[in-house]
C-alpha cells in the first residue's frame, strides 16, 4: 500500500503537468487578402522552429482555402506566411486546440487575424 501511492502521486503529478497538444485534423487556412501566399510554416508559440507545410502549390487571394495537417505540438502555435512578393507575416499565439481554421483578411493594409480583430478593432 505504501508503494502505490508515491507511484499514483507520480503519475498524477505527470499527467496534469503534460502540455495539452494539437489533435491531428485538418486546419482550415481561407485566404481573403488581395495577395497569394506562397509558404506556411508553423511552430510552437514563442519559438523559432518553423516546420514548412506543403502547399502544394500557392494559396490565391480572394477567398481561396485550404486544409493542412497541423504537425504535432502544444496547441498555443506560431504561423509563418509567405507572400508572392516575398513579405513575410507572423500571426502568433494561435490557439489550434480551440479553432481548427484561420481566415486572413487585409483591412486597410494590415493583416487582420478574428483574435487581433477581437482585441483591436478593424
Amino acid at each position: 500500500m505504501h508503494r502505490i501511492l508515491p507511484t499514483l502521486a507520480l503519475a498524477g503529478a505527470a499527467f496534469f503537468s503534460t502540455t495539452p497538444f494539437a489533435a491531428s485534423g485538418p486546419f482550415n487556412l481561407v485566404n481573403a487578402t488581395a495577395d497569394s501566399v506562397t509558404a506556411v510554416a508553423v511552430a510552437p508559440g514563442g519559438s523559432d522552429a518553423f516546420q514548412a507545410v506543403d502547399l502544394g502549390g500557392p494559396l490565391v487571394g480572394g477567398l481561396n482555402a485550404m486544409a493542412f495537417a497541423m504537425p504535432d505540438g502544444p496547441c498555443q502555435r506560431d504561423l509563418r506566411l509567405t507572400f508572392r512578393d516575398g513579405r513575410t507575416t507572423r500571426l502568433s499565439g494561435i490557439d489550434v486546440c480551440r479553432t481548427h481554421g484561420l481566415r486572413l483578411n487585409d483591412v486597410r493594409g494590415r493583416m487582420i487575424t478574428p483574435d487581433a480583430l477581437a482585441k483591436q478593432g478593424p
